[in-house]
C-alpha cells in the first residue's frame, strides 16, 4: 500500500534537518526570551510571593502560640484558684472550667488583637521607687519597701501579666540564619513566579515547533487533554496549598507541643516543603489521565479498574501515607480525591470514545 503526495498532509511543510534545526533554535530562543521577561516581571513582585508563601505556616505558628498561651494562662488562673487569691468572678468561674470548655471564652477574652499574657514578677520596693519617680505627687506619700536581694522569690514578688498582640510575637516570625539566606529565597521565588507567569508563552512556542510534525488526530487529543491535565494539577496544588497544609502544620505543631519543643521554623525549610507538596499533590491528580493512556494502548481494559478497585483504594491509600506527614488527616485529604479520581477516570475510559484512524477509509 502506498500513498501519493496529495495522500501526504506534510507535503507542503517537508524540511531538511537544517531547517528543523533553525526552527528549533528559534521556538527556543523565543521561550528563552518569555522566561526571561517573566523574571523580570516576578522580581517585581517578589515580596508579596514570599509573604503568600510563608501565610500557612505563620497562621499555623499563630494557632500554635495561641493554644499555648491559652493553654498557660488557664493553668496560672487554676493555680490562683487552688491559693485561694482574689480574682474577678469571670476568671474564677473560667477557673474552674475545663480547659476544653473554658478554651472559647478564653480566646474571647484575648480580643480581636489576640492579646496573649507574660507572666512577671516585680518586687515591691522597685514598684514603689518607680511609681514615685514616674509621679512624685500621685505616689510621693507611699512607704518605702526595703529592697532585699537575698529575699527574691515568688512568694515576696508581685505577680503582674503583661499582655501584648500575638501577631507581634517574635516566636511566630519565620527565621532566616545567613546572610544570603533571606536573598535566595527571594530571588528563589521571584523565578518561580516568573516561570509560571512565562510558561503559557513558553508552551506555546514549543507546542508551534512539535505541532507542525503531528497528524490533526494527534493536535485534537492535545488539546482535549492538554487543559485537562492542566485543570487537574492546578486543582491538587490548591488543594494541598489552601486546604492540606493546615492539618498538616497543625499535626506537626501539635508533636512539638507533646514534646514541650517549640518551633523555630528557617524560611529556606519551609520553602522547600511549600513547593515540593503542591507539586506531588498536582502530578498525583493525572491519574484520570494516565488510567486512560494505559487503557487506550491496552495494558489494562475496563473490566480490570472494575475488578480491581479494592486493590487500586489500597494502593493509593500507601501512596498517601508516604507522600504525606504521618497524620491521618492529610493522608486521607489526598487518598479521598484520588480514589474520586480513580473512579472518575473509570468512567472517563467508558464513555471517551475511541477515535478512528483518520486513514481507515482509504486503506484498501
Amino acid at each position: 500500500m502506498s500513498y501519493d503526495d496529495e495522500d501526504d498532509l506534510f507535503a507542503d511543510t517537508k524540511m531538511s534537518f537544517g531547517e528543523h534545526l533553525e526552527e528549533l533554535r528559534a521556538a527556543l530562543f523565543k521561550a528563552i526570551v518569555a522566561l526571561a521577561i517573566g523574571a523580570v516581571l516576578g522580581l517585581s513582585f517578589g515580596n508579596e510571593i514570599v509573604q503568600r508563601i510563608q501565610d500557612p505556616l505563620t497562621a499555623a505558628l499563630e494557632r500554635y502560640y495561641e493554644n499555648k498561651e491559652i493553654g498557660r494562662y488557664h493553668e496560672r488562673l487554676q493555680q490562683q484558684l487552688a491559693a485561694r487569691e482574689e480574682m474577678p468572678e469571670e476568671l474564677r468561674r473560667l477557673a474552674e472550667m475545663p480547659l476544653d470548655d473554658a478554651r472559647d471564652e478564653l480566646l474571647e477574652l484575648m480580643g480581636a488583637d489576640r492579646m496573649i499574657p507574660r507572666e512577671t514578677f516585680i518586687h515591691p520596693g522597685q514598684l514603689v521607687r518607680e511609681l514615685k519617680r514616674h509621679d512624685p505627687q500621685a505616689f510621693g506619700e507611699l512607704p518605702d519597701v526595703p529592697y532585699d536581694s537575698a529575699a527574691i522569690n515568688r512568694e515576696t514578688m508581685i505577680r503582674i501579666y503583661l499582655w501584648h498582640p500575638l501577631k507581634s510575637d517574635p516566636r511566630i516570625s519565620v527565621k532566616a540564619l545567613s546572610a544570603q539566606e533571606a536573598f535566595m529565597i527571594f530571588v528563589k521565588a521571584s523565578l518561580l513566579a516568573g516561570a509560571i507567569l512565562a510558561s503559557p508563552f513558553m508552551f506555546y512556542f514549543i507546542w508551534a515547533f512539535v505541532a507542525s510534525g503531528l497528524y490533526p488526530h494527534e493536535k485534537h487529543y492535545v488539546y482535549i487533554f492538554g487543559p485537562f491535565s492542566l485543570v487537574l494539577f492546578v486543582a491538587g496544588a490548591a488543594l494541598a496549598f489552601f486546604v492540606v497544609f493546615d492539618y498538616v502544620l497543625d499535626f506537626l505543631f501539635g508533636i512539638n507541643a507533646w514534646v514541650e519543643i517549640d518551633p523555630d521554623m528557617r524560611i529556606s525549610e519551609w520553602m522547600s516543603f511549600a513547593l515540593l507538596m503542591p507539586i506531588g499533590f498536582g502530578i498525583s491528580f493525572q491519574l484520570p489521565l494516565v488510567m486512560l493512556f494505559l487503557e487506550r494502548i491496552g495494558i489494562f481494559a475496563i473490566r480490570d479498574y472494575i475488578d480491581k478497585w479494592q486493590i487500586a483504594v489500597l494502593v493509593i491509600s500507601i501512596i498517601s501515607m508516604l507522600l504525606t506527614p504521618a497524620d491521618p488527616m492529610s493522608m486521607l485529604l489526598m487518598a479521598i480525591p484520588l480514589t474520586a479520581l480513580y473512579f472518575g477516570g473509570i468512567a472517563l475510559c467508558r464513555y471517551m470514545p475511541k477515535r478512528k484512524g483518520p486513514f481507515r477509509d482509504r486503506i484498501e
